[in-house]
């Protein structure tokens, strides 16, 4: 009965509790993105090399990568809202404690705290949202989540050079102390009371082997663009990942209460939708890690004008993904992620022609073709995502969800760099690892490589999303008769 009581109390102020949920979705984004403008001026008042001065991304990064899931499994046992709140405590301390560092050692560990927080917050915000909201609301509510990732990473970087060149590099990370008490607040006054507070254990196993495979991963994905894979500690690195992610399988089977229930996957709707999320991420983060290098070597741009041109992508994310959940909340999410993905293939391969004579208009035209595309995928997948599994999952659904992303766009990353400098390489005769000064062509020939591969990804992704569709629809027509 008080369950009852509570979802009905929080369907009234389902509105205000989206907006502390994205309230959190915006800072966790932007503090991904808005430390990188600052790292300059950091290594120099920190007396540190550029190179170490990296940890400060890079930590943030593999921490929340290593305890997303953690805390996904701790929200379907405490609760979503109990971890959320938890979250934003640990996410506003963090970033004090990031703003009164005074060496790089404390600022490596508050990033960590920071990330922590994050992951409670990540982990648990598309579960709130799917418990609080209506089917018919759910896309939508998504997609203005969704909109508020896309703004965090699209405001991250010119709000971090303005507040460098206004106070100082503090103060990017203590401007989320204030957001995070306000944010607070909110969720004291306006989530529902946790919906679950069962009597189980956290898998301390699986979560020790899941956290030390994925930060040797995302740590050799990520450390493998800079030195080559080839390198024997990234190999080692792989391998150990690899064999550790094999112990944590084993241990799942055997154990009553795991990290993860495997057969959350048997539900091939689920996983399904998750493998396509990260296939599209995967692309994406192709498309965004090479674009700077070809506006600002190739087209020559200034780099303000480069970083205008870099914020096209998330306003049209911003203005799409909420109406393309509005729209799946109406026709259903299956279409739209079909019709996304292929768009955003599309829009891969249109990139794929551009050359160093390409006109600026028509890169503009072929960015908004993949970000109409990408916006109408996220929200509906996310929506799939979510409605496939059991109020009892939506912890784990979640954060499975968000660890997706995050793996999507460090492999993306990772891969396309690694392509682009094979196919210059190739190209040129010798193996290189940057732009060659007045070899514009050369660039070029590797970045419709990347391109075209990108464009692939995508279109298998879309391939898949058609077989969903068609699964989907089959299975009503039986029920139907």
């Amino acid at each position: 009965m008080q369950n009852v009581e509570n979802d009905d109390r929080a369907h009234k102020k389902r509105w205000i509790i989206l907006l502390t949920i994205v309230l959190l979705t915006f800072m966790a984004t932007l503090d991904s993105s808005i430390v990188n403008v600052a790292l300059p001026v950091m290594a120099e008042k920190l007396s540190v090399s550029m190179a170490s001065i990296e940890w400060a991304v890079t930590s943030y990064l593999i921490v929340i990568v290593g305890t997303i899931l953690i805390f996904g499994r701790l929200a379907d046992i405490k609760g979503k809202t109990t971890i959320f709140k938890t979250g934003i405590v640990i996410f506003t301390i963090g970033s004090l404690t990031c703003g009164i560092s005074n060496s790089l050692v404390m600022l490596v560990i508050s990033r960590g705290l920071q990330a922590i927080g994050a992951a409670g917050t990540m982990s648990t915000s598309h579960g709130i949202i799917t418990h609080t909201f209506p089917s018919n609301e759910r896309g939508r509510a998504l997609g203005v989540n969704g909109t508020f990732v896309a703004l965090g990473s699209m405001v991250g970087p010119p709000i971090g050079g303005i507040i460098v060149s206004a106070l100082s590099w503090q103060y990017i990370f203590l401007i989320n102390v204030p957001i995070g008490v306000l944010a607070f607040v909110l969720a004291m006054k306006t989530l529902p009371k946790s919906d679950s507070n069962v009597n189980e254990k956290l898998d301390a196993k699986g979560a020790v082997l899941f956290g030390l495979a994925m930060i040797l991963l995302f740590g050799a994905l990520t450390f493998g663009k800079e030195i080559g894979f080839n390198n024997n500690a990234i190999i080692m690195s792989f391998i150990i990942a690899f064999v550790l992610f094999i112990l944590f399988i084993i241990v799942e089977k055997k154990i009553d209460q795991p990290l993860i229930k495997l057969e959350i996957f048997n539900n091939s709707l689920f996983s399904l939708s998750v493998f396509c999320a990260f296939i599209s991420f995967v692309a994406i983060s192709c498309s965004n890690i090479i674009l700077p290098f070809y506006l600002q070597y190739v087209m020559k741009l200034t780099p303000s004008l480069t970083g205008i041109l870099m914020m096209v992508s998330p306003i049209i994310l911003s203005v799409v993904a909420p109406m393309s959940g509005y729209v799946s909340d109406r026709l259903g999410s299956e279409v739209l992620t079909f019709l996304g993905l292929v768009g955003t293939s599309l829009g891969l391969f249109l990139m794929s022609i551009l050359n160093q004579y390409s006109h600026l208009g028509l890169l503009i035209v072929f960015i908004t073709v993949i970000s109409v595309g990408n916006g109408m995928f996220q929200s509906p997948n996310n929506s799939l995502v979510m409605s496939t599994v059991d109020k009892n999952k939506l912890g784990i659904a979640g954060s499975i969800n968000a660890l997706v992303r995050n793996l999507g766009m460090v492999f993306g990353v990772s891969l396309s760099t690694t392509f682009l400098y094979n196919r210059m390489s190739s190209k040129i005769g010798y193996h290189v690892t940057g732009y060659i000064e007045g070899r514009d062509d050369i660039f070029v020939y590797g970045m419709q490589y990347v391109y075209v591969a990108a464009g692939i990804i995508c279109g298998i992704g879309a391939v898949l999303t058609a077989y969903r569709l068609y699964k989907i629809r089959a299975k009503r027509k039986i029920k139907e008769a």
